[in-house]
């Protein structure tokens, strides 16, 4: 099978095909019949469990299968968004990454920095707009005005500045314009479905060494004013509510059996039955993604010809083919206890408009990082070229102030509970 290359790319783009496809089939990392643990949701009490399960019918055929959800779109999109991130950190992807680095903001220097392949809402999220560009207000600098004038008529800026918001897609809701602000369709759609579902049950239980168990109600204990001492039995020493009285021990909100030794994480935890949050069993598990050129063709940018707005879409889609490539080497490690293995490589196919595939081609890190190279390359040629330069960002003293005030009223609660 042969490689994927960017002539391929940037003629499909152009008109070729109306969209690529990836298909992978993964199986559980122990082994077909393991069990896996989807993500849950909230759910009404009398719902049978928290996932997200329901009938699909397979291909053309007749067939139809009880599938549950192992990734949501959103879910996935974070995923690749986070292999480009490694690629770009690595050095081998090169394309526009802004960033708000909080090194020399004091006492929140642990977020360390948080990039727009990192950020919710991409470019457009609070973070970069509470954050200042060369001590500009980051949607009062030039860059800030021009992503906020950006629509997907007239594209230009965003994607010299954050082609990856373009792939991914972006609502400008926290901008000037609020709700009015412009929308741009994701062209990157992804998830992740398991075949042949059934729901399982999950036991719990926990046997304390020391056998602590309940004490009498005279000698329950408190929260200690020490926070390093977590708790204590002496009430000259116990931490005190405003109306200082003496706060006996409790874990999270829980306040009934206080000052028990369970609430100081002592004690046996009788066994127990899950049966709504208990893992489930597939067949196989399928990861579908597809990379809409036809939601590239809608993008246009104003003031360039056909042949640079074609270098430009090529080059989103080459962003979306690195991400199928790095985050099937990152791996599918979706949670705790839903590790799949594919059971084969990525294969690309380019789909043309009466939904036939075109010829089936591979694709791995390092084509994708040459695509990617050659696509940037081509897009300069035409004069439609993305910024190289680092589009740092800093915290406006504001911002800094209300995750310091956050974080404060987080451990206030934490030790009032």
């Amino acid at each position: 099978m042969s490689k994927l290359t960017f002539e391929q790319l940037r003629d499909a783009v152009a008109g070729n095909a109306v969209a690529l496809r990836s298909c992978m089939t993964l199986q559980p990392a122990g082994g077909e019949g393991d069990k896996v643990f989807p993500p849950s949701y909230s759910v009404d009490e009398h719902a049978g469990h928290k996932y997200a399960v329901e009938e699909r019918q397979i291909g053309d055929s007749d067939k139809v299968s009880t599938t549950v959800l192992l990734d949501s779109v959103a879910s996935q999109a974070n995923r690749a968004e986070l292999s480009l991130l490694e690629g770009w950190e690595e050095g081998e992807l090169i394309f526009p990454v802004p960033y708000v680095d909080f090194a020399d903001a004091a006492d929140v220097t642990d977020y360390e920095k948080l990039t727009v392949l990192e950020a919710p809402h991409r470019l457009a999220d609070a973070i970069f707009r509470d954050s200042l560009l060369n001590a500009t207000l980051f949607r009062l600098s030039d860059i800030g005005q021009a992503i906020t004038n950006a629509t997907p008529r007239n594209a230009t800026d965003l994607f010299r500045y954050s082609p990856t918001s373009l792939l991914f897609g972006m609502w400008d809701s926290t901008g000037p314009k609020g709700g009015m602000g412009s929308k741009f369709q994701r062209a990157y759609v992804s998830e992740i479905v398991g075949f042949d579902a059934s729901v399982g049950k999950k036991v719990a239980s926990r046997i304390d060494p020391l056998q602590i168990s309940r004490v009498a109600q005279d000698d329950r204990v408190f929260n200690s004013d020490d926070t390093d001492e977590v708790w204590t039995h002496d009430l000259a020493k116990a931490r005190r509510d405003n109306k200082d009285n003496p706060v006996f021990a409790s874990r999270g909100s829980e306040s009934g059996e206080a000052g028990q030794p369970s609430k100081i994480n002592h004690g046996n935890i009788p066994p127990s039955i899950d049966t709504q949050a208990g893992g489930i069993t597939i067949s196989k598990a399928r990861q579908t993604t597809l990379i809409s050129f036809a939601a590239l063709r809608r993008l246009r940018f104003k003031g360039f010809n056909r042949e640079a707005e074609v270098a430009a879409r090529s080059a989103i889609a080459a962003l979306g083919v690195a991400a199928i490539a790095y985050q099937y080497e990152t791996d599918f490690d979706l949670r705790s206890r839903c590790l799949l293995l594919p059971t084969h490589s990525p294969h690309l196919e380019l789909l043309s408009r009466d939904g036939s595939a075109g010829e089936v081609v591979d694709v791995d890190r390092k084509t994708a990082a040459r695509i990617l190279s050659e696509a940037a390359v081509h897009a300069e040629e035409e004069g439609i070229g993305w910024e190289t330069d680092d589009i740092r960002l800093e915290p406006a003293p504001k911002l800094v102030e209300l995750i310091r005030r956050s974080r404060k009223i987080s451990v206030t609660e934490q030790l009032s509970d």
